[in-house]
C-alpha cells in the first residue's frame, strides 16, 4: 500500500504544536503552584507533606531530584527558568526543612522554646543542609545491583510439612545420621558404586545429549530384512539347520477365547540359560551356510538391537552385552543380568505366554480336544537375517514364533504376544512401552503381523487382536508417545559410536545402568570361547 508524501502517520503535523503548547502551559502552572506553596510554607505548614519529607530520607532526596528533573524538562520544552525562580526554590526548600525539624521535635514532646543552645548540635538534621556529606550523595548508586544466586529448591524439603510453614526436618538441621524409618537404604548405583566415582574398567561413554526433536529430523534408511538361513532347536537341545521347529499359525485362534492358560503348568519345562552357547549356535549356522562376513559390521541376536532401539524412550531398564571386534566385524554377545528369584505367580505369568503360543499354533501331535501339556520352552526356531541400518550392515539371529502363508504360497512370520486386559489406567502404558517393544521386535526382522492374546489376572484368555506392524506407528503417532524414526536414529548414533570406539582384537562390555543418563563401554577380560572357535574355523 502507498501512502501520500504529505500524510503524517503519527499526527505530528496537526497535533505537535498543540501538544507542545499544552506541555508549556502545564509546566508554567506547575511553577506557579510551586511558588504559592513555598511562599505559604512558612506560615501554614502542611503536616502531612512536611512530616513525610522529614521521616523518609529517600522521599526527601527523590522529591528534590524530581523537582530538578521537572525544571530541566520544562526548560527543554521552551519555558526557560530565571535565576530568581531558582533562589525561591532554594529558600522554599530551607523553609520546608526547618518546618519538618520543628514538627519532628513536637511529635516527641519537645518544646522549641526550651531548646538548649548547648544541645543544638544534637538536633542537627542529618538529612538536610546541615550534613554536607549527605547533600553531596548522588541520587543513584554508582555500584551495580547485586545478582543473588538462585534459590536451590529441594523437592524433599516440604514433603510431610502439610502447610505448617516448616520443612521436613523440624529442627532445621537436615537429616540425621540414621536413615529415615520406612525407607530401604540407598543402593550403590551410578557413580556411587566405585570409590573414585568411575569404574576402573571404563573406556568411553555416550551421553544422551540429543533430544527427541533433534533425532526426529534424521532420516535413517533401513533395508528390508532378507532371510539367509535358519536353524531349529528341538527337545533335548539338539540343533538342526532347517525349519523343523517352525510352527504354523492357527487362524481360528478366536475360537479359544475363554481358555485357561494355566492348563499344563505342572508339566512345563522352563527355558535354560545357555549363556554364550546360544550365540555359538548362530555362528555355527553362519559357517554351515557359508555366509560371508567380509562386509558385515555387526553380528548379533535381535535381542541386543531391541535393547538399543528401546533405550531411545525407555530409560529405566538396565542391560548389558558383550562387544568383541575381530577382523573388522563386531560380535555382540547377549548378557543376562542377575534377577531376583521368581515367585510362583511370576512363573505362571511366564507360562501363560508359552501356553498362548501353543494355543495359537497348529500341533499335529495333539489330537482334537486334547488338553495342553508338556510345553518345552527350549524348543525354538531361529531365522538368520541380513539387513542394513543406516551405513551399518547387520547379520542377526531372530527367534520366530510361527508363520503363515498367502494365497500364492508366500510364507511370512507372525509374532505372538500376551498382555493383561487393558483398562483406563493401563492403556497408556501399554501403548507407550509394550507397543514400542512389539513394534521394534517385529520391524527389525520384517515380521508383518502381531497377534496379541489378552488375559485376565487369573490367566484366562479374554480376547485376541491381530495388528499389522506398520499400523502400530500410526496408532501412537496421534498421541505423540513415540516415533519409530527416533529409535532408528538413536540406534544409528549408538552403532556409529560403538564401531568407531572399539579396537581390533579387544573385548568390551556395553552397559546401560543407573542413573540411566549414558551408555558406558567397559573393558572386558576375555572373549567367549564360541567366538574364538568360530574365528578358528573360518581360517
Amino acid at each position: 500500500m502507498d501512502f501520500p508524501e504529505d500524510l503524517d502517520l503519527f499526527g505530528e503535523d496537526e497535533e505537535k504544536e498543540g501538544y507542545s503548547q499544552h506541555n508549556n502551559n502545564h509546566h508554567q502552572e506547575d511553577d506557579n503552584g510551586d511558588h504559592r506553596h513555598h511562599h505559604g510554607g512558612g506560615s501554614h505548614p502542611s503536616s502531612s507533606s512536611d512530616s513525610s519529607r522529614s521521616s523518609s530520607p529517600s522521599n526527601s532526596s527523590s522529591s528534590s531530584s524530581s523537582s530538578a528533573r521537572s525544571g530541566s524538562s520544562s526548560s527543554g520544552s521552551g519555558s526557560a527558568s530565571s535565576e530568581d525562580e531558582d533562589e525561591e526554590r532554594e529558600n522554599g526548600a530551607e523553609e520546608v526543612v526547618s518546618n519538618s525539624r520543628f514538627i519532628a521535635r513536637d511529635i516527641f514532646g519537645d518544646d522549641p522554646d526550651d531548646e538548649d543552645p548547648d544541645d543544638e548540635e544534637d538536633f542537627r538534621d542529618l538529612f538536610g543542609p546541615d550534613n554536607e556529606d549527605y547533600c553531596k550523595t548522588s541520587a543513584s548508586s554508582p555500584y551495580p545491583v547485586p545478582v543473588l544466586p538462585p534459590i536451590r529448591v529441594n523437592n524433599h524439603q516440604n514433603r510431610g510439612g502439610y502447610g505448617r510453614g516448616r520443612g521436613r526436618w523440624q529442627n532445621d538441621r537436615g537429616a540425621g545420621i540414621l536413615p529415615r524409618p520406612g525407607y530401604p537404604p540407598r543402593q550403590n548405583f551410578g557413580f556411587g558404586r566405585y570409590p573414585n566415582g568411575r569404574d576402573e574398567r571404563f573406556v568411553s561413554e555416550l551421553k544422551f545429549a540429543k533430544s527427541e526433536e533433534t533425532l526426529s529430523r534424521k532420516v535413517i534408511q533401513f533395508q528390508e530384512p532378507c532371510e539367509l538361513a535358519c536353524y531349529s532347536r528341538v527337545e533335548g537341545g539338539d540343533v538342526y539347520f532347517d525349519d523343523r521347529s517352525l510352527r504354523l499359525f492357527k487362524r481360528l485362534i478366536s475360537e479359544d477365547v475363554g481358555a485357561d492358560l494355566n492348563e499344563g503348568f505342572d508339566t512345563f519345562t522352563e527355558k535354560k540359560d545357555l549363556a554364550s552357547e546360544g550365540f555359538g549356535d548362530l555362528l555355527t549356522c553362519i559357517r554351515n551356510k557359508r555366509i560371508p562376513l567380509q562386509n558385515i559390521h555387526f553380528v548379533t541376536y535381535r535381542n541386543n538391537l531391541n535393547k538399543i532401539l528401546a533405550t531411545a524412550y525407555i530409560r529405566n531398564e538396565p542391560w548389558e552385552m558383550g562387544v568383541h571386534k575381530r577382523k573388522g566385524t563386531v560380535y555382540l554377545d547377549v548378557h543376562k543380568l542377575p534377577e531376583r528369584p521368581k515367585s510362583e505367580l511370576d512363573r505362571r505369568r511366564c507360562y501363560w505366554g508359552y501356553c498362548f503360543e501353543t494355543l495359537a499354533t497348529e500341533d499335529p501331535r495333539r489330537d482334537d480336544g486334547e488338553g495342553i501339556h508338556h510345553i518345552d520352552a527350549n524348543v525354538e526356531y531361529c531365522s538368520v537375517i541380513k539387513t542394513k541400518l543406516g551405513a551399518h550392515r547387520i547379520l542377526m539371529g531372530a527367534e520366530m514364533d510361527c508363520c503363515d502363508s498367502t494365497d500364492d504360497g508366500r510364507r511370512f512370520y507372525v509374532e505372538l504376544k500376551t498382555s493383561r486386559e487393558l483398562d483406563y489406567h493401563t492403556e497408556e502404558r501399554y501403548e507407550r512401552e509394550k507397543l514400542l517393544k512389539f513394534w521394534i521386535q517385529s520391524f527389525l526382522a520384517g515380521v508383518p503381523y502381531i497377534v496379541v492374546g489378552f488375559r485376565d489376572d487369573s490367566g484366562r484368555l479374554v480376547r485376541t487382536e491381530r495388528m499389522r506392524t506398520k499400523d502400530i506407528t500410526h496408532r501412537v503417532k496421534m498421541k505423540s508417545y513415540w516415533q519409530g524414526g527416533v529409535c532408528l536414529a538413536f540406534a544409528d548414533e549408538v552403532l556409529c559410536w560403538l564401531y568407531g570406539t572399539v579396537k581390533e582384537n579387544e573385548d568390551y562390555i556395553l552397559q546401560f545402568a543407573p542413573p540411566f543418563t549414558r551408555l558406558e563401554l567397559l573393558q572386558a577380560n576375555s572373549c567367549p570361547d564360541v567366538i574364538t572357535y568360530h574365528l578358528e574355523q573360518l581360517e
